[in-house]
């Protein structure tokens, strides 16, 4: 396993649609996202192999979905590691939308699926 040497940092790369946690400065991993009349849609988390079992896809989500709240946003949990981290973390249901299949056309066509 990779030793850690600094704390994580999340940082919101916003022309990339993306939250992005890096270690040693380093990418570790990212969610995607875009943006859809007050809500912010999640659809892809990965956390890069050398990282892998250290947790940082939940601080990462975490981060993401603090930052979500803070922007005034909705949460619509598309990507499967982001709707079980909403299951666990009920302080997000509040602001958590259901994925329709009104919002997953819409999001094929955002990403020309």
């Amino acid at each position: 396993m990779t030793q850690q040497a600094t704390a994580p940092v999340v940082r919101h790369v916003e022309d990339r649609h993306r939250y992005e946690i890096l270690v040693g400065g380093e990418r570790a991993g990212l969610t995607a996202y875009r943006d859809r009349d007050g809500q912010r849609v999640f659809f892809h988390t990965e956390t890069d192999e050398a990282y892998a079992g250290q947790g940082l896809a939940g601080i990462l989500v975490q981060e993401a979905l603090t930052d979500v709240r803070a922007a005034g946003l909705r949460i619509v949990p598309v990507c499967p590691y982001v709707a079980k981290f909403l299951k666990k973390h009920e302080e997000f249901a509040d602001i958590t939308d259901p994925v329709t299949p009104d919002v997953l056309q819409w999001l094929d066509g955002v990403l020309g699926r």
